[in-house]
């Protein structure tokens, strides 16, 4: 028998409109009009303004062919129109695909391809890669240019020539200010194109939905505490996840975004104080950056500033640096397939009074899952089952529910691996502690095996951390004929700091089992990726050509 409940209640116009964080954009405007929506060197954007300009954008778009499921290609810093495309290009039905700065031109040239753009817009800092790119793509897209007008005197390089059909504010221009975007047919259509690293292979690309977005730019709100008309600094790329989803999220309360370029530590600290900044997101990278900033770079501000980062968990020193400068570290975990951050450390006022040995163990831990994802659990990726909840079973983290990816772009046998048993496979080896936090113990290519001996290289390098001198640092498995794999850690020093290799060593040995101790110490810059990551294996490569 039908319920009752089931009767003529059927899904209509009035009660039922798809999930989009278009109408975000749309109700800021109608509701604060006149709020500043962005920031951007001299540049002041109310969300009146901001509004009209996706419409243009969207309109020009449309008159440039753009449809439904057609892509979108931008190469652009964080800049205004970064911004506008998050919005105008799905406006459209559009998919906006978001290219990674730092990648090479053999590299975009296959996301381009594999994408099947139709459109790529250019800002001038990059207009040379992609020249190259466009040489070695099969497809033809149209180009647009930019020209950012608030492009520093003191850039750190000229801008590139122009390499496009026309400028982006001659096509902006050409928009309808009136134009009637349209909801997507469905919730579940593609609203983004981001693709992961590729480190050992050709990139996949991870499609986002408009449910998705819509659901952690709430999210994010809740998680990240972002009151009314919150002031939100870029220094995480806008390319990474779609700013792990910011991009959207601020108009769910008519904030601010504070445009930033380059992440420069006078730029930092002048955006902080003049703007009242009171969010931003970054890497370990964005924090050395402000506590080792030279104190006549340094600005004095009043208000307590929120920084998630969402890396490995800083230092306790950092921490408390971090605590003496202003800022509050919300510690975040996620990944590409799942919209950005998933993951909190949700913290408990009584963990503020423990040691610091205790509270540094809590604040290690990478969390529980965001209000916006419905299950997160440590199984057991061979039988599916979970592991003990003891803090000590390692298992693989695993993921459900509406925040992550819609699945790989072409790449059915990549999307149903990472699906397999009904769950998102993150990759990741993790323990479930008895409180329902989790912790990450390593990346499963990352566990260093010795002697039979299961070594994680973020337990190794939290030790390392703690050393006074210590910058950065990173550790790798290094093959050797008797053990298997020996631990080799490589290590970057605060500028004017020293440390010899029996300095570390000895350090470690204090702290650790013998057998998890490096084995070689390696001084030297460490290599990262524009997001801040640390790529292992270009150090493993290090240890394979000698």
């Amino acid at each position: 028998m039908t319920s009752p409940y089931e009767q003529d209640l059927d899904k209509n116009p009035a009660n039922y409109q798809p999930l989009t964080p278009l109408t975000y954009l749309e109700r800021a405007a109608a509701v604060y009009p006149d709020t500043t929506a962005i920031i951007h060197g001299n540049l002041r954007r109310s969300y009146r303004d901001f509004y009209r300009r996706c419409l243009q954008l969207a309109s020009a778009l449309a008159r440039q062919g753009i449809s439904k499921g057609d892509t979108v290609t931008v190469m652009l810093s964080n800049t205004p129109p970064m911004l506008e495309c998050h919005f105008a290009v799905p406006m459209i039905k559009g998919v906006l695909h978001s290219l990674n700065t730092r990648l090479d031109a053999a590299i975009i040239a296959f996301q381009l391809d594999h994408a099947e753009t139709r459109v790529l817009i250019v800002d001038r800092e990059f207009s040379s890669t992609i020249r190259e790119a466009l040489a070695i793509a099969k497809v033809a897209p149209r180009v647009i240019d930019f020209d950012d007008p608030e492009y520093g005197a003191d850039a750190p390089y000229p801008k590139g020539d122009r390499i496009g059909t026309f400028d982006y504010e001659e096509m902006l221009g050409n928009g309808d200010p009136d134009f009637r975007w349209s909801m997507p047919d469905d919730e579940w259509d593609a609203i983004s194109l981001n693709y992961t690293s590729g480190t050992t292979g050709n990139p996949k690309g991870v499609v986002y939905h408009h449910r998705g977005a819509a659901l952690m730019a709430y999210a994010n709100t809740i998680h990240a505490s972002m009151g009314r008309h919150c002031v939100y600094l870029w220094t995480l790329p806008m390319f990474h996840c779609n700013g792990w989803c910011f991009t959207w999220t601020l108009a769910v309360q008519a904030g601010t975004h504070v445009c930033l370029r380059w992440v420069r530590p006078d730029a930092l600290y002048d955006a902080i104080a003049d703007h009242a900044v009171t969010h931003l997101c970054g890497a370990p990278i964005v924090m050395s950056t402000l506590l080792n900033a030279p104190a006549d770079q340094k600005r004095p501000f009043d208000q307590t500033v929120i920084f998630n980062t969402a890396a490995a968990p800083p230092p306790e020193s950092v921490l408390a640096g971090m605590a003496d400068a202003g800022f509050a570290v919300t510690h975040l975990y996620g990944l590409t397939e799942s919209y950005g951050p998933a993951v909190v450390n949700e913290w408990h006022d009584e963990w503020d009074r423990l040691e610091p040995g205790p509270r540094t163990t809590m604040k290690a831990r990478q969390g529980v899952r965001y209000a916006a994802l419905e299950e997160l659990t440590v199984l057991d990726p061979e039988t599916m089952k979970p592991t003990a909840r003891d803090g000590q079973e390692i298992g693989e983290v695993m993921f459900r529910g509406n925040i992550v990816m819609k699945g790989y772009l072409k790449n059915a046998k990549a999307t149903d691996e990472a699906f397999a048993g009904g769950w998102f496979h993150s990759g990741d080896l993790g323990v479930m502690h008895p409180d329902g936090y989790i912790q990450i113990k390593d990346r499963s290519k990352d566990i260093i095996i010795s002697g039979g001996e299961n070594i994680s290289s973020i337990e190794v390098e939290d030790v390392i951390y703690k050393h006074p001198a210590v910058a950065n640092c990173a550790v790798v498995a290094k093959p050797d004929d008797k053990w298997g794999e020996t631990p080799v850690a490589f290590v970057e020093l605060k500028p004017g700091a020293s440390a010899s290799v029996s300095d570390i060593t000895e350090h470690c040995r204090a702290r650790l089992a013998r057998f998890k101790c490096p084995r070689e110490v390696v001084f030297t810059e460490i290599p990262k990726t524009s997001t801040g990551k640390i790529q292992k294996f270009i150090l493993r490569d290090m240890l394979k050509n000698g």
